[in-house]
């Protein structure tokens, strides 16, 4: 294919005109197009997510204590 290239120096400002019209365009969807949460839901969010974590390490350690309480009595029996 025969084509002209663009010199380096062209190459460099085009990039870079893609790279500033991106940051551009993210900043323009983040201020007006993202619903952002209220401090009341971000708030009610962050204590769902915490009450849910407890109930999975809860969960978890009951798991390991029951593995744990297994395998000491097969264990045990066979000493």
């Amino acid at each position: 294919m025969s084509g002209v290239r663009a010199s380096p120096s062209v190459q460099i400002f085009t990039n870079m005109y893609k790279v500033i019209n991106y940051i551009k365009d993210s900043y323009d969807e983040l201020v007006n197009k993202v619903s952002w949460p209220s401090a009341k839901e971000l708030s009610n969010s962050a204590i769902v997510v915490l009450v849910a974590s407890l109930l999975i390490a809860l969960v978890v350690f009951a798991m390991d204590k029951s593995i744990q309480f297994v395998i000491q009595s097969i264990y045990d029996l066979l000493r």
